[in-house]
């Protein structure tokens, strides 16, 4: 039968679906788990094929390695099940008379229609003989589309075997490399633990002032940890860690933390009470926010929480960490910066691309000791920069590329420190292409005097309308003084004793 597998082209698979239980009828319930008897002679052909492959491949009889390859292969068993059911493949020339047949049936349903169609019966009775006819038609579609669909299994079968049979090669090959992995893992964490319980002792007997524990796989920080006396810096680079336990606050003297590559999702509240720390390494993990407490780690001078999952900063970051010399926020989601950050006057080297930044607040120009600052690849997000960025006085290395700016602030002209500019993939209008070509230089020369030309039109409007203003009040003056004296010479006529002339009284 088509739907039992050959050992020689499918080995593995032959193998595991020979352990699969059988979906047809049973004698009895006690039989369900027992495995197929190795003295039942219509099966010493799979007994023999299985004890092969186990020998050459040994991890077949590993429970793991069966239960995942199984799982593997379920599309493959409920499709064998299926077509059990069905019953055999069609030959090809049953296939074809089956495609020329509803061929032929669809022509004369066609033409059958058209003759009901235009013969000379009312309508009710043309659709009564229309839907008869279909109904008596379709009877017979049915059969033989079931013949193409069976087909069509058979087909997409065949394909799962091949697919199946390599799915499983791959599961073995990871078996055996895991296999060799965790025994090599198991050593390791042997002599992780021993080594982390000789540290914990050595920093009973005499004060450490550096711990490094990179690369060890570890799990799990011991609460101890935070009992160290004296340590300035602690080393947890690639490891596996999920949490850091607050007693991480007991280490009062600690400078460097790094805590990269790991597992974390969260910082303790507790990190916070590290007062002296400078530099802290939070990269490369699964952080989705900093926490508030992290802005009282006052004394930082490089933070770096690239690689993250933050989609924002800490509000007050700015206001606090006011000797904060280097961020590093790069490849994350954040959105925005706070207005705080304004206020880190000691910032001196900030790279935040890849992130997804719909631009910079006004107070981001009080950065005047800013150095480096790359916002690159912040892509439809990020279309203009605040109109305070030419004052960032400091500022000698700027990547703008892969961004969606149109225009250059007007004061990017007074930026007369920077040196290196990168202003790719932007839609930019101000400067115009010609001139980003020619350099950096060019650059500032070019928004410099279109700078210097705005400031002369403000200063050319100003005096225009400081002359109309002028102009306006000799005008008004003149008018008054001329007011005063009509005033003046009508009250003159009209108290005075001298014959009044009736006209003009009666202009008056």
């Amino acid at each position: 039968m088509a739907t039992e597998l050959n050992p020689n082209n499918f080995p593995v698979l032959s193998y595991v679906m020979d352990r699969l239980p059988s979906f047809t009828a049973k004698s009895s319930s006690s039989d369900d788990d027992k495995p197929p008897s190795k003295s039942d002679p219509s099966s010493s052909s799979s007994s023999s094929h299985s004890i092969e492959i186990v020998t050459q491949m040994p991890h077949l009889a590993h429970p793991d390695v069966i239960a995942s390859m199984t799982s593997a292969i379920a599309d493959v068993s409920q499709t064998r099940s299926v077509l059990r059911t069905l019953g055999p493949r069609p030959d090809h020339e049953t296939v074809d008379k089956a495609r020329a047949r509803l061929a032929e049936i669809d022509a004369s349903l066609s033409e059958s229609f058209e003759e009901i169609a235009l013969s000379p019966d009312d309508i009710d009775v043309a659709e009564e003989k229309e839907k008869k006819r279909k109904e008596a038609v379709d009877v017979e579609k049915t059969w033989y589309n079931s013949i193409l669909k069976l087909n069509e299994l058979h087909e997409s079968y065949e394909k799962l075997l091949k697919e199946g049979e390599e799915r499983l090669v791959r599961i073995y090959e990871s078996a055996e490399k895991n296999a060799a992995a965790v025994a090599e893992e198991e050593a390791k964490e042997v002599e992780v633990n021993e080594e982390v319980v000789s540290i914990l002792q050595q920093a009973e007997e005499k004060p450490l002032d550096r711990v490094d524990l990179s690369g060890r796989k570890l799990k799990l920080l011991p609460e101890a940890f935070g009992r160290i006396q004296g340590l300035l810096v602690l080393n947890l680079y690639n490891n596996q860690l999920e949490a850091i336990p607050d007693s991480i606050a007991g280490l009062h003297s600690l400078l460097e933390l790094d805590l990269s590559t790991n597992f974390l999702e969260t910082l303790p509240d507790s990190i916070g009470l590290l007062s002296k720390l400078k530099i802290l390494n939070v990269s490369c993990n699964k952080l989705t926010t900093l926490p508030d407490s992290i802005c009282k780690c006052g004394s930082l001078v490089v933070l770096d929480a690239s690689y993250n999952n933050l989609t924002y900063l800490p509000t007050n970051i700015g206001f606090e960490l006011v000797h904060l010399e280097k961020l590093l926020i790069h490849l994350n989601k954040i959105r925005s910066l706070p207005t705080s950050v304004g206020e880190m006057r000691s910032l001196r080297y900030l790279d935040a691309h890849f992130n997804e930044l719909n631009g910079l607040p006004e107070s981001f120009g009080m950065l005047t000791n800013l150095e480096y600052l790359n916002l690159s690849s912040n892509f439809s997000d990020l279309q203009d920069l605040p109109a305070s960025f030419g004052d960032l006085i400091s500022l000698q290395e700027l990547d703008l590329s892969n961004n969606q700016i149109h225009s250059l602030p007007d004061a990017f002209g007074t930026l007369v420190n920077l040196t290196k500019l990168n202003l790719e993939q932007n839609p930019l209008v101000v400067p115009p292409e010609e001139v980003v070509k020619q350099g950096v230089d060019a650059v500032k020369m070019f928004m410099g005097k279109r700078w210097v030309s705005m400031l002369e039109e403000e200063e050319k409007m100003a005096n225009m309308k400081e002359e109309m203003d002028q102009a306006n009040a000799d005008w008004l003056a003149r008018t008054t003084s001329k007011l005063k004296t009509y005033v003046t010479e009508v009250s003159e006529y009209l108290g005075s004793n001298s014959p009044k002339d009736p006209f003009l009284d009666q202009q008056l």
